[in-house]
């Protein structure tokens, strides 16, 4: 058995002594989004740093805790928390909670985030389901060797974003009167912010949201044969005609505003899987 394989399973057992829960479902919570799964029946609820394998998040906003337990009829697994590449840790790393979530039996998994706008169409506190993507980061979290057992060498990526969950998406939010937007999601590195001319470029190459996460989740998910919906909150408008200073608790704080309505789309979501 390969290292990866080998850590994997340490984790899968680890959880499975502390939770008799199957998850259908897997959740990540972007920055600010925590407070989301308040309607979760929280069953059993581990802290990252006692989990083998995991890494352990760094940044504000993430509180670092996987929360297991039924939410609207589904069994759910959520990360209260992410992790990042500029935090320092591989993609192989920031990737690892995905692998052993598909492994401990969810088939589909919500994806959430804070993220910048660059569609001036999309105002600060509306949501954007993302139905594709375009990625930045000179890494990728499949390099490296292939396990077979987890997916295929070469993955397609003609429609990472699961169309039927979207198409969902939108008629929950018609019904319940949520703007929601679809758009392109641009994933980059960070941790800096970007510059206006970068806001220019990234708009002119076809993006509508940017951020720092979500994709190499995403594709990890995709290669493990994932049903995959991902939505973003815009936290940020990133117009280069009219300048913005922007910080991390000003991220924080538009995306707990807009924490109700990601909730109530959510709950909505775990209906139709």
């Amino acid at each position: 058995m390969s290292e990866l394989l080998n850590e994997i399973s340490k984790s899968v057992r680890f959880i499975r002594q502390k939770t008799s829960f199957g998850p259908e479902v897997a959740i990540v919570l972007g920055s600010g989004l925590g407070e989301v799964v308040s309607n979760l029946e929280t069953e059993t609820e581990i802290p990252y740093s006692e989990i083998p394998g995991f890494p352990v998040s760094t940044v504000k906003g993430h509180s670092g805790n996987l929360l297991i337990g039924m939410w609207n009829g589904k069994k759910v697994v959520a990360m209260s928390g992410r992790f990042h590449y500029y935090e320092g840790y591989s993609l192989q790393q920031v990737t690892f909670p995905i692998r052993v979530m598909k492994m401990l039996g969810a088939h589909t998994i919500f994806i959430t985030n804070a993220s910048g706008g660059l569609n001036p169409a999309i105002k600060v506190g509306e949501l954007m389901v993302i139905n594709d993507h375009i990625y930045l980061n000179g890494d990728h979290p499949l390099r490296g060797r292939n396990e077979e057992e987890l997916g295929p060498r070469f993955p397609d990526q003609h429609a990472v974003y699961d169309k039927k969950l979207i198409e969902k998406a939108l008629d929950v939010a018609e019904q319940h009167k949520i703007q929601l937007h679809q758009g392109v999601y641009v994933g980059v590195t960070g941790p800096t912010f970007e510059t206006p001319a970068e806001y220019r470029y990234l708009r002119l190459i076809g993006g509508d949201a940017v951020g720092m996460s979500t994709v190499p989740e995403a594709m990890v998910a995709n290669h493990m044969g994932m049903r995959i919906f991902c939505v973003s909150v815009i936290t940020d408008e990133g117009n280069p005609l009219v300048p913005q200073k922007i910080s991390h608790d000003d991220v924080v704080r538009a995306a707990r505003e807009a924490g109700p309505k990601m909730m109530l789309l959510l709950s909505e979501m775990l209906q139709h899987v």
